[in-house]
């Protein structure tokens, strides 16, 4: 790819991004899906395991690290250190002796992991014209629907055929192999060997005057000063639990409750996830839709959040219906909701921020939106043994209609301000 001139480049970065995503999400997912095995060979209880995804939790809260450094020390070589940390890092869990060290490697991972987003959406910044920077960030976002895809299939062969040790082995080295390819093939557009000039001053003449970048390093202060970016932490905050529950406790969910064994959860334990790869595309589609019929950038984004709000209702039912199968057509519901609704928001970080603030804004952001997944895994932990799984079902779906609000009552669109002015 870097070899000659290539049309079209910038749809090959995000590809190559994408598969950087399906395997972040891949080597995080293969705890929840093997979780049922590993707990009954480490001794684990469910509020102990509560406390394993809470350190990945913790670890991850420090995404404003991460990000501050990829826009720091760039998105190439930044992204590569902390691939090779995190597929170290999962290979690792194959030695755990007990929850306290898996806790603590699940911490070290989290932030590693936690550089992910960041440098997606630092990606779609560099690489894509406002009006394509939707179907972008969903295209690579499809890669976390995908890793969790692959989970369920690859943690029970392993299993079968080896260990649940091996699963984490496997995945971890398939994030060094990632690595290699990403350094030989990622530059920067300005940098990058085998762009066109036409697709140069596309991408260009796609960008937002009032977000250029202007200083050298971004200020955490002035973002945290900012309304824009409490519009869309805390919608964040508030939705990523779907996206927690789904991984860490589904599996759990449906061998227990649900009665389902460890053939049947590969085979449908993924499903929620293709969903999910469904609403990473159908978030953007109705977002395009809106700006179509004279619907400003920022309000189309608020539009499709909402939808993906209203369709979230769903999962309210999930531990209310008697078919288990009924249960998983409305988990599948929640996946594709969540998706649709989150890729939104992640998008908008490159639409209201400067450029050289973007990676910190998603590192910010993604602090809160996991601070939702831990306080709400903890919860799970510790209650789910008393009132059982039916009532956080019923919070997700109430969660996601307060996050449409805060963000339809929050956000600015810095483009009428610049006008303005």
């Amino acid at each position: 790819m870097a070899g000659r001139r290539r049309r079209g480049l910038r749809w090959w970065i995000i590809a190559l991004v994408m598969i950087g995503m399906i395997i972040n999400y891949l080597t995080r997912s293969v705890l929840g899906v093997a979780a049922p095995t590993l707990m009954a060979d480490l001794g684990i209880d469910e509020l102990q395991y509560a406390w394993v995804t809470a350190a990945f939790q913790l670890g991850i809260m420090l995404q404003p690290v991460a990000g501050y450094l990829l826009d720091v020390i760039g998105l190439r070589m930044g992204f590569a250190v902390f691939a090779v940390s995190w597929g170290l890092i999962t290979m690792a869990h194959g030695f755990a002796a007990g929850w306290v060290s898996l806790a603590a490697l699940r911490g070290a991972l989290g932030f590693a992991e936690g550089a992910a987003q960041p440098a997606g959406l630092k990606a779609v910044a560099e690489w894509f014209p406002a009006r394509e920077r939707g179907f972008a960030g969903g295209i690579y976002n499809i890669g976390a629907s995908m890793g969790s895809v692959l989970a369920p299939p690859l943690v029970a062969w392993a299993i079968l055929v080896h260990s649940w040790q091996a699963a984490f082995v496997i995945s971890g080295a398939l994030a060094l192999i990632w690595v290699v390819l990403w350094l030989r093939y990622y530059r920067a557009p300005r940098e990058h060997p085998a762009i066109t000039p036409a697709e140069a001053s596309y991408i260009e003449a796609g960008q937002e005057e009032h977000l250029l970048a202007d200083r050298a390093r971004p200020s955490i202060g002035s973002i945290l000063r900012q309304r824009n970016f409490w519009g869309i932490a805390l919608p964040r905050f508030l939705a990523d639990p779907t996206w927690g529950t789904l991984t860490f406790w589904m599996p759990l969910y449906l061998m227990n409750v649900r009665g389902f064994d460890l053939t049947q959860i590969a085979l449908f334990a993924w499903l929620p996830f293709v969903a999910a790869d469904l609403g990473c595309l159908f978030g953007p589609a109705v977002s395009l839709w809106l700006q179509r019929r004279g619907v400003s950038l920022i309000n189309a984004r608020r539009g499709a959040f909402t939808v993906g709000a209203v369709l979230m209702t769903g999962m309210m039912f999930v531990g209310q219906v008697e078919s288990p199968y009924a249960a998983l057509a409305l988990l599948c519901l929640g996946g594709f909701a969540h998706q649709t609704l989150s890729i939104t928001v992640l998008t908008m970080a490159p639409d209201l921020f400067k450029r050289h603030e973007v990676g910190t804004v998603a590192g910010l952001g993604g602090t809160f939106a996991n601070l939702g997944v831990l306080l709400f895994s903890l919860a799970i932990g510790g209650l789910v043994t008393t009132i059982g799984y039916a009532p956080f079902f019923v919070a997700l779906g109430v969660f996601d209609l307060v996050a449409a609000a805060l963000l339809w009552g929050l956000v600015r669109d810095p483009a009428k301000k610049a006008v303005a002015a």
